[in-house]
Order: C-alpha cells, then structure tokens, then sequence
C-alpha cells in the first residue's frame, strides 16, 4: 500500500514537472525555430511577439517594411556603404546611418535568403538607425531635417566619405565617416568656427530604434539596453525599465553604449579620453533611444573642435568582439551575455569551432567534444563500477537489514549507513560522472543559445540548424499533418533517441531497493524526453551521444567485472520469479 501511494506520488510530480516545465520553458525560453516562426507571421496579421533572431513578427509590419523600404531607399542622394561585413546607404538627410544588411549572416536557413538587415530609416516599422549632430548655444546647428553635402562616391575601407553643412553665420559642421573590414564605422565630427565670436557646442550621436525588432529578452540572457560605465557591463536595464523611467541616466563614465539581441549589436564608443554621458529613454510607440553626448566646449573665433566616436553595428561573433577588445574597446567581448560561467563557455566555444574546422560540421563537432568529455572521465566511471560492484554484493545483507527493521525507518538508516561504513562503500559515487557532466552540460546549452557561430549551423539531413529544436515531429507525421504540436509535445526523432538511450542506461545500472525508486527510475527517462523536446537539437546530441559512451562503457566494464554481470543476472532472474508470482496470484 505504502509503495502504491509512493508510486501515484511520484506520478503526480512527474506531471507537474512536464506541464510546469513546459510553461516555464514557453515564458523564460525562446522559441527558436525562426522559420516556422516567420510562416506563423505570415499568417497572423495581429501576432507581435518576439523571437531569438529578432525581426518584424507582425504580417502587416513586414509588408509595409517592404514597401518603405523600396520606396526610401531608392532615393538618388544616398551614399552607398560597400565593406566586407556590411551593405547599405546613408541619408543626406539628417546624416543618419539608417540602412545596414549583414553580409555574412542570412535571415533563415536557406542559403538564398536575404541578408539580416540590422539598420531601417526612420519612419518605417523595423526603425532603427544612428544619426551624429551637435547641441549649441546661440549658434545654428543642423538638424533632423539638415541636407548635407556628401564627398565620396562610396564608404568602403579604402575610401571615406566626408558629410558638410555650413550655418550661413561661420561655423562649417563636417562628419568624416570611415569603416573597417569588419562591423566598426568611425565618425569625426568637426565644427570650425570662422566667425568674429565664441560658439558653444556639444557633440553627440544616438541610437533610435524600435523593440518590434528586438529578440526575445530571456532570463539568462539578455537583449535591450547594454552599456558599460565606468569599467562594468551593465546587464540589468531592459526596455520595459526605460518605459517606468521614461529616462535612464547613466552613472559614471560611459565606456560604450547601445542597443543588444541576442545574436546583434549597435553600440556608440567614444574616444578614449573625451568625456561623455551617456543615458536611454524611452520616446513613446515601442521607441527607444541610447545617447551619448560630449561635454560642451567652446569653439573661439579661428579654432576648431573634433570628437570621434565609433559605431558598431553588426553580429555578436565572438572573434570579432575580442579583437576589438584588444585594440581598446575594454570589456567589448562581454556584449555577448556569457553570464557567471564564461570562463568555461568560451573554452567550449572554442574547443566546438576547432574540430568544427577540421572536420567540416558542428554536428560532427558535438559528437567528439562528446567523446573527449567522457575520455576524461573514464577513470572516475570505471571507479563508479567499482563502487556499483560493491553495492551489488551488499545487496543481501541490505534486504536483510530492511526485513530486520522495516517497521523502523530511522534505526534501518543508521544500520545501512553503519554497513556503507564498514564496507567502505560510497552510495552516491555512482552519481558522480553525471554531476562532473553538469558544467559542459550547461556550458554547450550557453553556447547554442548565444553563440552565433552556431545559428544555422546544419548536421545531417533534417537537422537543418543545430541552435533550433527538431524539426520534425512525430505527433504530426514529420510534417505532412498541418499543426505544430505543443512545446513538450513536440517529439521529434532526437527526443526519442534521447528518451531510449537513456532508458537503457538505466536499465544497465544496480536495481533500487526501494520498488518506488525502481518505478521513477524507469519513468524518468520518458520524462526527460518530453521535458528535453524543445530544446536545441545540439543539446539533444550532445546528451544522445554521451548515453550511447555510457552505455559502451557499462557494457565494456561489465566484461571486465564479471561479478556485476552475474550478480545482474540473478537481480533479472529474482525480477522475472515475482513477476510470475504476482501474476499467478492475480
């Protein structure tokens, strides 16, 4: 009776587990399969969530964005940005860098998909740009509305292109506008006075751009507002703080500051040495502004005032970020949200990118950081075994001891701890493999949320993307069925593998004395399937592998203790005896 109410417990938390897992997986993680996503849009005029890639979601943004777009970029007067890493045009108009593609990433999976487009013009739905300008006092400054007159046919990295306005009263207000290989745009802003008195002005850039487009903000990982002030990366701002605030000062000096997804970035980054402050606000209809403005200073009659500020704008890839570290962006590579345990995430990362460029596929990849993870801890599963052979032959003098005292719950613990003593046998050393795998677990988990050296990353066939789930899923028949099942419903081939590879992993380990454990044990792996079905299918390898080396490893430990095997045997035989028992009784 006790075992039955143990059993129908153990079942009732094992339900709250998969619907409240479930629930917490749909409000704390995104839905990362951007495809199905952008389809779900397509046919839902009113949807407006978000997504890990970020993007317009709502159908009707997405087609007025296609419009604004052919109508604002086709106009004459735009400079053209032709660099490596990025595309786009600048507005005359106002100075704004307000079209910027990402040459090396595409949108989906499919390679002849356009490229993410970060930068929008004004006005439009995805709105996002950065525009350079000047505060002044009694002194005429150009404006949103400023025409400026451009020298240079292209920006490219051999060829700047330089923006003029003059204010009919003697000051010339000049941008020089210069980008790198890679995501970096530096602007040199100038005023030069040429008038017969002092003028007051104050340098500036800004960020605009709309949370339509932002990716999803998720509790450990951040996407909204980001900045470093005064040597720390502030992690804690997020758009619904500037919507309470209304305004976000910053409190010390401002290092950079911007505007991060979860895979892109927009950052301004004053030069070393000049002082700014920095602050966000929010400016009503889900737009939002990061500035940044130099301390005013006074421009004599005959002098000239400079400030340089870079902008990045592009992808979070991680090479990249610490290279620019490196020059002097101090702290730039933190703009991807490793959290607490970077410094062995990025070990991860780097170890998965290295066999990936040997041998040619993440997937591949995964499988060998698999195998080298479980080489490393071989010596601790064959003393594991060990422990497990001891336990094994303590098996009878256990059952006598809780035969002895099954009507004294407190004295029977003493006693069997007494005999672990004794016989010097640690019950938990089994668990202990799985807990030293409890790092690159969540390391590689990390990694695949937020490395975007993973996103859309293929293995084999159906595994298009290995930082998305499955694809496919068995409820509706790989697809030909038109319905997406829910999240902990969504089995696909690598969730079953999963739940099978573990089932037989626990079925090569000692039986439970207690039947209740036994029966938990046994359901827990069809558990964790359901559990595990949404998350990316890296993860799922990941996990598949490592139960298939276990299960090598058991299998090959077993034939070098033959004790285990024999003592398993009889555990089989004792099983299947009352089971025939139970049955003739009934």
């Amino acid at each position: 009776m006790e075992n039955q109410r143990n059993i129908l417990v153990a079942l009732v938390l094992v339900a709250v587990l998969l619907f409240g897992w479930d629930s917490a997986m749909q409000y704390f993680y995104p839905q990362p399969a951007v495809e199905a996503q952008q389809a779900a849009a397509a046919d839902d005029a009113t949807s407006s969530g978000r997504n890990r890639e970020g993007g317009l979601t709502n159908a009707a943004d997405i087609e007025e964005e296609a419009r604004d777009l052919e109508t604002q970029l086709g106009d004459a007067g735009r400079v053209a940005i032709a660099a490596p890493s990025i595309e786009g045009s600048i507005n005359p108009v106002g100075a704004r860098i307000d079209d910027l593609t990402l040459n090396r990433h595409r949108q989906t999976v499919d390679k002849a998909s356009p490229p993410v487009r970060l930068f929008s013009p004004n006005g439009t739905p995805a709105q996002y740009f950065t525009q350079f300008g000047w505060v002044g006092e009694g002194v005429a400054v150009p404006a949103a509305d400023t025409v400026w007159q451009t020298e240079g046919e292209a920006l490219t990295p051999e060829t700047p292109v330089t923006l003029r306005w003059d204010n009919g009263q003697g000051q010339r207000f000049t941008i020089r506008l210069e980008v790198d290989d890679n995501y970096l745009i530096t602007a040199t802003q100038t005023v030069a006075n040429t008038g017969s008195g002092p003028v007051v002005v104050q340098p500036y850039g800004f960020i605009n751009r709309t949370s339509r487009t932002a990716s999803s903000d998720i509790w450990n990982v951040q996407s909204g507002p980001l900045a470093d002030v005064d040597g720390s990366v502030d992690f804690g701002t997020d758009y619904d703080d500037v919507d309470d605030a209304k305004v976000v000062n910053l409190q010390g000096r401002s290092e950079w500051l911007g505007f991060t997804d979860i895979y892109w970035l927009s950052a301004l980054i004053p030069d070393n040495g000049d002082a700014a402050d920095g602050s966000f606000r929010a400016l009503g209809d889900q737009h939002y502004r990061a500035d940044l403005i130099y301390d005013a200073v006074t421009v004599q009659p005959g002098k000239q005032l400079s400030r340089t500020t870079r902008l990045f704008a592009g992808a979070k890839e991680s090479d990249v970020l610490e290279a620019y570290d490196e020059a002097g962006i101090d702290r730039f590579s933190l703009t991807i949200d490793w959290g607490w345990f970077r410094w062995f995430e990025k070990p991860i990362l780097w170890l998965l990118k290295s066999l990936a460029n040997a041998v040619g596929n993440f997937g591949v990849a995964i499988i060998f950081l698999t195998v080298i993870v479980r080489g490393i801890m071989f010596p601790i599963a064959q003393k594991q075994f060990a422990s497990m052979a001891a336990m094994r032959a303590l098996q009878p003098k256990l059952k006598s001891l809780q035969e002895r005292y099954k009507d004294d719950k407190q004295t029977l613990q003493q006693e069997m701890m007494k005999l672990y003593k004794e016989e010097k046998v640690n019950p938990l050393a089994g668990c202990l493999p799985m807990f030293l795998q409890i790092p690159v677990f969540f390391a590689l988990y990390k990694v695949l949320l937020i490395a975007i050296d993973m996103r859309h990353q293929p293995f084999i066939l159906w595994i298009k993307d290995l930082s998305a789930p499955d694809p496919l899923h068995i409820l509706n028949l790989f697809g030909l069925l038109d319905f997406n099942p829910p999240g902990f419903l969504a089995i696909g081939v690598l969730a079953l593998l999963l739940g099978l590879t573990m089932f037989l992993q626990f079925r090569l380990n000692p039986a439970q004395m207690d039947p209740a454990q036994q029966q938990i044990f046994m359901i827990m792996p069809w558990v964790l399937m359901f559990v595990m079905a949404p998350f990316a299918a890296g993860l799922l390898l990941y996990w598949i592998t490592s139960n298939t080396l276990t299960i090598a490893q058991q299998k090959y430990l077993y034939s070098r203790h033959p004790q285990l095997k024999e003592i398993a045997a009889r555990e089989a035989e004792e099983k299947k005896r009352k089971a025939e028992e139970a049955k003739a009784k009934a």
